[in-house]
Order: C-alpha cells, then structure tokens, then sequence
C-alpha cells in the first residue's frame, strides 16, 4: 500500500513538474513573440524600428510635396488654354494641352539669346571660380603666407558684407573703363576669385584641402615636385569632389542671379533671363493697368518661370549623384 501511495505521489509530482515546465514555455514563447513584435515596430536601435523608418518617410513626404507643389502647379498652368482658365473646375489636370503661353513666353525672352548670354555668364564665371577660389584654398589650407590669419579675416569680412555695399564704387569703376552694359564687370571677377559667392567658395577649397594628408604632398616634394607641379598634379586631383561641388553651385548661383545683370547689364537689348523675366514682369503689370488683368498673366509668367529653371534641373539631373557625393566628401559636412 505504501509503495503505491509513493507511485501515486512520484507521478503527481512528475505532472506537477510537466504542467510547470510547458507554462514557462508558453510564457517564454508568448515573451519571444512579444520581443519579436517589439524589436519590428521600435528596432533593437533607435534608428532601426519600423516606427522610426514610418516617420521619417512622413516628413520625406511632406518635404517633397512642399518643393514639389509649386512645380506642378507652375507646369500645369503654363499649358492651360481659356476655357481650362475660366472653369473653377479645372484645377490640376487640364483638358487640353495648350502650348501657346510657352510660345508666347519664348518670344518674349527671345530665348535663343537670352539663354546663350545666361549659358555664357555661368559657363564662363564657374569655371573661372573653380580654378582661381582651388589656389586661394589651397594657399590657406597649406602654404606659408605671411599674415595669413589676417588675410582669411579680410576673406570672412567679404563673406558678411552684402553686396549691395560695395556695388556703388564697382559701378563708377566700370563706368570709367567703359565696360558698363557688357558681360566684362561679372566675369573678370571670377578670374580673381571675387565672383558671386567667391569667399565661400574658397572656404570649401580650404576646408577640404586642410583634410588631406600631408604625406603626399612631403612625398612629392621628396621627388623634387615644386609647389604648383604639388598642387596641379597632386591635389587637383583629389579635389574632384570639391571642384564638382563649387561648380554646380557657381553655375546656379549665377544663372538664377538677378542684382549683378540688373545693375550691370540693364541698359543691354537683350538681358540674360534672369532680367528677361523681371521685364517680362513688369510689362504684364503695365498692360494689366492699361487694359485691366488678363487670364493669361499667370500662365505666361509661369511658362516664362519654367523656361528659366528648365537647364539647371537638367544639369542636376544629370550630375545628381556626383554632386551628392562630393558634398558629402567636401568641408560642408565637417
């Protein structure tokens, strides 16, 4: 009897343990999948949850839709006829693709010229930044200058100072060498890297070159390489991602330019377009207080708009990806 109660009881307890141990695995199964769940939503990082991941892809979104908006709304504009202007109905999509207001805004600018001008401006002052803002860097970043603590002070100080400030004495300058009302008073300039943005230019140079290792420069000058062989043949082309980067931005900063054409170029026949647009502007006011508003103002302007951002956004389309990576790789993120 006794030994069957002890049979009884061995099994009761070898129960009690099997019921135990499958609770502590239904609990540490329900525990993993809780983690499971949880590491998904937050991440075992901060950076890594799906929460994270969905509210960065809302403030991508909204960014985009606020740059975007006025872009769309500037294109389908532009291609609206009158009877898609004077129905309240119409409001994205037009029902009919009307390319007048764009051959309207093509005669105006006189596009062919207004655009060569502008080409020959940008063209011309970014390449000119490039090369002269690449020495000055350099000269900074490495070389022994006297006073050159001073001299990047000087260089700052240009960089504060508005423009607006030292127009006056540059426009007596140009008036006395007779070359107001011609390209020569915003491209010699560049030439001394004094252009448009030229200080910051060379802060960028100066930036990236500061970051390089010595060692080559030391190596070349073991070989017997003088200071320009070391900075054509050696650091130049390191500077790839900087030069790319000063480039893009010297072109676009010139071609979206309006106070230098404005105050050197404004007596010209044919502006670049960045003025074409300002006179654009002002003619459909003048005609607007003679004749009253017309329903084409706002087309007009933004084909005339649309005309002036088409070559930058084409640039950027195409060297999107190198002007990515060399701003990641230049002195604006460090």
């Amino acid at each position: 009897m006794d030994k069957m109660l002890a049979k009884i009881g061995l099994r009761t307890k070898r129960a009690d343990i099997s019921a135990r141990l499958g609770t502590k695995l239904e609990l540490s199964a329900d525990l993993s999948w809780l983690s499971k769940v949880r590491y998904s939503i937050f991440g075992r990082e901060a950076d890594k949850g799906l929460l994270f991941k969905l509210f960065i892809y809302v403030i991508l979104i909204d960014a985009a839709y606020i740059y975007l908006k006025p872009v769309l709304h500037m294109v389908t504009s532009m291609v609206k006829d009158g009877a898609d202007l004077l129905d309240p109905s119409v409001n994205w999509i037009p029902r009919v693709v009307y390319f007048g207001n764009l051959q309207d805004a093509w005669a105006w600018l006189q596009y062919p010229k207004a655009f060569g001008l502008s080409m020959l401006l940008s063209v011309s002052v970014a390449l000119l930044q490039t090369c002269s803002c690449a020495i000055a860097g350099y000269a900074f970043a490495r070389l022994k200058v006297p006073f050159k603590p001073v001299l990047f002070f000087f260089l700052l100080i240009t960089f504060i100072v508005p423009l607006q400030l030292t127009i006056l004495p540059n426009l007596v300058f140009a008036r006395v060498l007779g070359v107001l009302d011609t390209v020569l008073p915003i491209i010699v300039p560049a030439l001394f890297g004094l252009g448009l943005k030229g200080a910051l230019f060379i802060i960028i140079y100066r930036q990236f070159f500061s970051t390089q290792p010595k060692e080559l420069e030391e190596a070349a000058r073991i070989d017997g390489a003088s200071v320009y062989k070391v900075f054509f043949r050696v650091m130049m082309p390191l500077a790839k991602p900087a030069i790319l980067v000063v480039f893009l931005f010297s072109f676009v900063w010139t071609w979206n330019d309006f106070y230098l054409p404005s105050m050197y170029l404004a007596n010209t026949e044919t502006p670049p377009l960045s003025l074409g647009i300002s006179r654009i502007a002002s003619m459909i006011r003048a005609q607007a207080e003679i004749s009253g508003p017309s329903i084409f103002t706002e087309p007009i302007s933004m084909a005339t708009t649309f005309l002036m951002i088409l070559p930058p956004i084409i640039l950027y389309a195409f060297a999107q990806r190198w002007f990515i990576e060399g701003v990641e790789r230049t002195g604006i993120v460090e």
